[in-house]
């Protein structure tokens, strides 16, 4: 009896707390629906709906040309809403719907599509996607006139979303220099630099949450229409472009290189014509990775240039000197400095030092002169402006690393290594930069790859030539560095590259890699110069790092490249050797035409024309006046010290003259001279070139 109770009781007590719980649960349920439901309502809508980005249309960039290097492409996600369409509609297209689905996308049959579509309409659905293919414009205008679709996205239910992709129409041409950019806003290249002004302004448009987890776009008057972004012009010519890019490979398989890059660039404007990158994959393949013009390397021998500007400006160092590199050893506190030629140059001149790349020869005169302040020669690098960034227009540009006197690290032989490009790291577009201000007069500008950012054909920004420095020395150590250049490549390490139509002047370089502390055997070859040398327009770079087998100097490896791509340009530049135009005079059908030269030669040539003719002066050398229809001879601006006026004369007067003067002549074409690379009158220095154009 007492266990029947109990029973009894404990049953009760599970029924009351089982009715409390349920009488909890109503309550419960009422207050939600009741007090709080339009707070769970909002909710539930903001679950259901939401404002989403709408990614704007990223702007153009374009060649130098108006050709497309990356531009957008609509694409577009097919989906369907099933609940749209009459039944009429419906029941009328959907066999026809069906197969136009099968033919096109080929992945399923036509009852296959066709009870995808009845099953959607038979559950309501309002967003099915009817395959994952996204298709283009002209695709899209094609599924348009199908059955239901041709209705049209509120008669047919038919939904197209917009995605925009990326497309290069040269392929992996420049893909390093264009860039990507990816969803989360980080990259590379202009795509990356320039994102603020390519990726425009992002739209929002309301979504509905849809079963499955899907979205579905609703028309709203509160939607915000996206801003495409702006275009971008750059400096960029696609030929030359594929013209480097192709030179480098072929010399990257030649050598079975690991990296490579070329830059080339006008010498006047600083625009970048070219750019390409090349990394090797250990299988024979080479794609653009890495942006090497912005990275740090030591610069080996092409430094070799500040060393010298720095001795001439400094010091009383003359070309001429002579230097003793002994047998190519040279030790400075028991570290030894080598020349690459085996046996080493011996007595030489400081030019024909230079020429041969002796690393003695410079760390010798660098110790010598600036051992005892070496804060001089450093001094150099920044006056240079190879210490800081130069502000490349592609993001991620290092800071140079230059040690100094001072810093841990700096020791007796810091100068010396500095003096033949090591113990520092720079860029190979501070490298460039410096043989460009060469070339452009002394004036160092700063590399330009885009020119302005356009909207439609308006530029919102330009961008113009940025002066770094002004006079990077003097004038007369400006022809000295120039002859120095010009005498690499007649004389010295890369005479292998000489016997052109024109002028390379230039420098190699060659130096050892550093790999976890300690020097390989793997090397940086590179050949940095400049074209036509006596008129320059075009600058360039070369560089291949870790080349393999015989060969691995700058001089066999980077500078025949430097030379192909140097004689492509020539050969597409009609500029660089346009026909010359002969010079006649007005009316020639009475007098020849006579210019200038020899006044005794000329007088017997007219007085055997019977063209009259009078001396107004008794100098040897003359030029013509006319004076009515007879010819007066006129003093011809020359003298002591002096480039002569050579224009017009024949070119047997022309290199008598020249010579006589003390300078070193150059010619090309053949006729009466028409120009003459230095100006008459100007003082003529030791060793000075000119080059005489004739036609």
């Amino acid at each position: 009896m007492n266990i029947k109770r109990s029973i009894l009781l404990r049953v009760r007590v599970a029924f009351i707390f089982v009715m409390l719980f349920a009488i909890g649960v109503v309550v419960k349920t009422g207050h939600i629906q009741f007090v709080e439901g339009e707070k769970w309502a909002a909710i539930g809508e903001r679950i259901s709906f939401d404002y989403k980005r709408v990614k704007a249309t990223r702007g153009n960039i374009y060649s130098d040309n108006g050709s497309l290097l990356a531009t957008s492409l609509p694409f577009y996600k097919i989906a369907f809403d099933a609940t749209i369409p009459t039944d009429e509609i419906f029941k009328k297209g959907v066999d026809s719907l069906a197969w136009h689905l099968a033919i096109f996308f080929k992945d399923r049959s036509k009852s296959d599509y066709r009870r995808m579509l009845i099953d959607a309409r038979e559950t309501g659905k309002q967003y099915i996607i009817l395959n994952r293919k996204k298709v283009n414009y002209q695709e899209k205008k094609i599924m348009m006139g199908w059955p239901i679709m041709r209705e049209g996205r509120l008669g047919g239910g038919a939904i197209f979303e917009k995605v925009d992709l990326r497309y290069m129409p040269f392929s992996n041409l420049g893909r390093r220099t264009i860039g990507f950019i990816n969803e989360n806003d980080r990259g590379a290249g202009l795509e990356y630099s320039f994102h603020s002004h390519l990726g425009g302004q992002d739209g929002y448009a309301y979504y509905q949450k849809l079963a499955g987890g899907v979205w579905k776009p609703i028309f709203d008057a509160n939607n915000v229409k996206a801003i495409n972004g702006f275009d971008l012009q750059t400096t960029l010519d696609i030929n030359l472009q594929d013209v480097a890019e192709t030179a480098l490979h072929k010399a990257m398989a030649q050598h079975t290189a690991d990296d490579g890059m070329i830059v080339v660039m006008e010498v006047k404007t600083g625009e970048v014509k070219a750019i390409t990158n090349l990394s090797s994959d250990g299988n024979g393949n080479f794609t653009e990775k890495l942006n090497f013009a912005a990275r740090l390397f030591e610069p080996g021998s092409t430094f070799k240039l500040v060393t010298m500007m720095a001795l001439l400006e400094e010091t009383n160092v003359e070309l001429t000197d002579s230097i003793d590199t002994g047998n190519g050893e040279f030790l400075f506190y028991n570290i030894k400095v080598r020349d690459h030629e085996e046996g080493g140059l011996g007595k030489v001149t400081i030019q024909e030092a230079f020429e041969h790349s002796s690393n003695v020869a410079m760390a010798r005169l660098v110790d010598e002169h600036f051992g005892l302040k070496p804060g001089n020669f450093v001094r150099y690098l920044d006056n240079l402006n190879l210490s800081k960034r130069l502000g490349i227009q592609i993001s991620g540009e290092p800071e140079p690393k230059i040690k100094r006197p001072g810093d841990k690290g700096w020791s007796g032989i810091s100068l010396p290594w500095m003096a033949h490009g090591y113990g520092f790291e720079i860029t190979p577009f501070h490298t460039l930069a410096l043989f460009n201000a060469v070339a452009n007069d002394g004036v160092m500008i700063k590399p330009v790859i885009v020119k302005s950012v356009n909207k439609a054909d308006e530029a919102e920004e330009t961008f113009e030539t940025d002066v770094i420095n002004s006079r990077i020395c003097s004038d007369r150590t400006l022809k000295q560095l120039r002859r120095l250049l010009e005498g690499v490549v007649e004389n010295g390490t890369a005479k292998n590259i000489k016997g052109t139509h024109y002028r390379i002047a230039g420098k190699t370089g060659t130096a050892q890699i550093l790999e976890n502390g300690r020097y390989t055997k793997k090397y940086l070859t590179s050949f940095v110069g400049y074209f036509p040398a006596h008129a320059p327009k075009y600058s360039a770079m070369v560089l291949i790092k870790n080349p393999r087998g015989w060969y691995q100097y700058g001089s066999n490896v980077a500078a025949p490249v430097f030379k192909e791509i140097a004689d492509n340009i020539y050969a597409r530049d009609i500029q660089l050797h346009e026909p010359m135009s002969i010079l006649r005079d007005v009316n020639d059908d009475v007098l020849p035409f006579i210019k200038a030269g020899n006044q005794q030669e000329l007088t017997l040539l007219c007085n055997a024309m019977g063209i009259s003719n009078q001396a107004v002066t008794d100098e040897e050398w003359v030029r013509t006046a006319r004076v009515g229809n007879g010819i007066n001879w006129k003093k011809n601006l020359q003298g002591p010290g002096m480039v002569p006026d050579v224009s017009g004369m024949t070119f047997r007067d022309a290199i008598y003259l020249l010579e006589k003067s003390g300078l070193t002549v150059f010619f090309d074409g053949k006729g009466r001279v028409v120009n003459q690379s230095l100006n008459a009158g100007a003082r003529i220095s030791k060793g000075d070139r000119i080059y005489i154009r004739l036609g």
